[in-house]
């Protein structure tokens, strides 16, 4: 148990480090390339954080297990819901952003509810999403890196003209950042699992709380650091962006391989709510440019709701 504990700290050590570092060398990616924080949120710090989720869904994918591919629609969409509802409601409340440009947001925002609602269409009539949605969702992940370079709005944002050091140094750093925090998450998952067991946490609980906040750590952390060091922007980027990856990429992958076969609760409950959460979060942000702290409120508030009856509904099977 000494050494389960040793890793579990070691684990926060390297999330805590690995998110710090990560914001820091977003900032200065921002600034040395003269774009919002925002952008560079949505776009390398996404990718980065992003990470478990992708290499998780790729692995099942690639040793053509079903079973785990099946369960990558349900972690998407529930770390979707855990990044927009948990993650960006407690750091609106907190900090409400502000002197967000419609041009970061929009574009990005309408991507994300297009594909989700195509997705729920396709999973409503076929129950699953099949080779040729994967291939689209791909296809989408190509359009949609495309479009960051092409138009990576933020017109309205001041732009800071000083250099932040070299830009390789930079993004090598910002990758180095990104594999820590992979692995700080893994080690803090699998070793919190076994020390909540270990106190007689019931299963339930641990996979509702543990599981379910494993691959979002990542996100968590580089938004609590974002807020800490004054650059709200960069977690809000982050979440915007992380929940598209999740559905082109964390999806599009195994449904491109192999196919995914879905629980109906995944459509029905799971995406709607997703669509919800992130409309909650975005609106405001398209029509005011900013934030307000009762969207925190309103988003935390249901992600408690869908924490207690999943659990409930878990007790009850």
């Amino acid at each position: 148990m000494v050494k389960v504990t040793a890793l579990f700290v070691l684990g926060l050590i390297l999330i805590c480090v690995g998110g710090d570092r990560l914001v820091d060398s977003a900032v200065a990616i921002a600034k040395r390339l003269k774009i919002p924080e925002i952008v560079v949120g949505a776009t390398i710090v996404s990718l980065g954080t992003t990470l478990p989720e992708i290499l998780v869904s790729t692995t099942a994918a690639l040793q053509g297990t079903p079973g785990a591919a099946d369960i990558s629609a349900g972690n998407a969409f529930g770390s979707i819901i855990c990044n927009t509802a948990l993650i960006a409601g407690l750091t609106q409340l907190i900090a409400p952003s502000k002197k967000v440009a419609r041009s970061s947001i929009t574009w990005r925002a309408a991507a994300f509810f297009a594909i989700s609602m195509g997705l729920i269409a396709v999973g409503l009539f076929t129950g699953r999403f099949g080779r040729v949605t994967g291939v689209v969702l791909l296809v989408c992940f190509c359009v949609y890196a495309v479009a960051n370079v092409k138009f990576p709005g933020g017109d309205e944002e001041e732009k800071k003209d000083e250099k932040q050091g070299s830009l390789p140094l930079q993004l090598l750093t910002l990758a180095v950042c990104a594999v820590l925090l992979y692995f700080g998450a893994n080690l803090l998952v699998d070793n919190g699992i076994i020390l909540a067991g270990a106190m007689g946490v019931p299963e339930r609980v641990i996979a509702v709380t543990f599981i379910a906040l494993g691959t979002s750590l990542p996100e968590l952390v580089t938004s609590l650091a974002s807020i800490i060091k004054g650059y709200g922007n960069v977690g809000l980027g982050n979440i915007v962006g992380a929940n598209i990856l999740n559905l082109v990429l964390v999806m599009g992958i195994p449904a491109a391989v192999i196919g995914i076969n879905l629980n109906p609760s995944t459509i029905r409950i799971d995406a709607l709510l997703g669509i919800v959460v992130m409309a909650i979060l975005t609106v405001p942000l398209m029509v005011k440019q900013r934030s307000y702290r009762v969207q925190g409120a309103a988003l935390l508030a249901i992600y408690v709701g869908y924490v207690v009856l999943s659990f409930v509904k878990g007790a009850a099977g």
